[in-house]
């Protein structure tokens, strides 16, 4: 585990939030995408300790689930663990009774929830941009309102972006597009191009849900008036520019003079990342590289985030919060043993320690 020093508050001015990308949460006898992926009982047992494990040990307040499929039985399992509420809308697709495709999100909270919604596209909006009018989320993003200690109602949101994975298999529509292709399917040129398009069109999908969720948020944002925070697997890095609409401030919009500056008009609908407002927190002493979330083979990478509103900024004199504490658990990544971690996850969950402030 990789982390970053706490604070001296007493404990009861500290709230706790985590990201968890379960990595193909399914109780047997259900199979995830295909009908050989069955867990034994006992791989099933060993993935339900694990997950335990993480939630006793590092005693989560609340928490958002990624690639969940059976959420029935994460309920349970949370449950146990002290988060009394847990919340779900959405429902994965089953195919012949047992075989389970497009997970869901989830969250699970020691404290009340009040709310419960699944975040949709605006009417219009996808058209405005040039999309299809069906357009929708990959995965919807759940909303979550839950009253927390001093702050309270606060909306959560759990996502699952697009991943990296292509939109069409570059091999088989070659096969079809190009009736005069070789034997092998066509030559690399083709290949590429057509697999670049298909990549792309993964990234059109990702950077439109970050930026049609930005604007649900902030809708919400401005008839309640609630602190946000947004976790979860992003399938990116949040500087690259296909997510840059959840966190950008290069803006034309002029501002209106009654109101002061720009700045000040945007600052209350901006996110900022967990880990950059720890790093400018007073109780930040590590300038080391952050842990990644995630590895492509030996590559790292940060896909996995918490973003706050201006609550939890500590330059904004209005500030109600800060993160005084920002942890990434990654010891089954760089140091796997494997009867220990054998049924794990394939990320890093994320946590925060959010800190009351006077």
């Amino acid at each position: 585990m990789q982390s970053q020093s706490t604070n001296g508050s007493d404990a009861s001015e500290l709230i706790k939030i985590a990201t968890f990308n379960l990595f193909n949460f399914i109780e047997p006898p259900g199979a995830f995408y295909e009908f050989e992926n069955i867990y034994t009982q006992e791989q099933w047992q060993k993935k339900l300790d694990w997950i335990a494990t993480y939630i006793n040990e590092h005693q989560p307040d609340v928490i958002g689930f990624q690639e969940v499929f059976t959420p029935d039985a994460l309920a349970q399992l949370t449950q146990r663990c002290g988060l009394e509420y847990f919340a779900v809308l959405d429902t994965p697709e089953v195919v012949d009774d047992f075989i389970y495709s497009k997970p869901v999100v989830a969250l699970a909270s020691r404290y009340p929830i009040t709310e419960v919604h699944n975040v949709t596209v605006g009417d219009g909006w996808a058209s405005m941009m040039g999309l299809q009018d069906d357009f929708g989320f990959s995965r919807k993003p759940l909303r979550v309102t839950i009253s927390l200690p001093k702050l309270g109602s606060c909306d959560c949101y759990v996502v699952h972006f697009k991943s990296k994975r292509p939109l069409f298999d570059a091999q088989e529509l070659n096969g079809l597009t190009t009736p005069s292709a070789d034997s092998s399917g066509g030559n690399v040129g083709q290949l590429l191009s057509i697999e670049a398009l298909a990549q792309w069109g993964s990234s059109i999908q990702r950077g439109c849900e970050a930026a049609l969720l930005r604007y649900s948020m902030v809708e919400r944002r401005t008839q309640t008036g609630n602190p946000m925070v947004l976790m979860g697997d992003f399938n990116d890095i949040l500087s690259d520019g296909v997510l840059a609409s959840l966190t950008s401030v290069d803006t034309r919009i002029k501002p209106d003079p009654l109101l002061g500056e720009v700045e000040h008009q945007l600052r209350d609908h901006r996110l900022k990342d967990a880990y950059e407002l720890y790093q400018s927190s007073q109780y930040s002493l590590s300038c080391q590289q952050r842990p990644a979330t995630h590895y492509y083979f030996a590559k790292g990478s940060v896909l996995d985030y918490i973003l706050l509103s201006s609550e939890f900024d500590i330059k904004n004199s209005r500030s109600l919060a800060e993160v005084g504490r920002y942890e990434t658990y990654d010891r089954h990544l760089i140091n796997p043993r494997f009867e220990r971690d054998s049924q794990s996850t394939d990320h890093a969950p994320v946590m925060i320690t959010i800190s009351i402030r006077h």
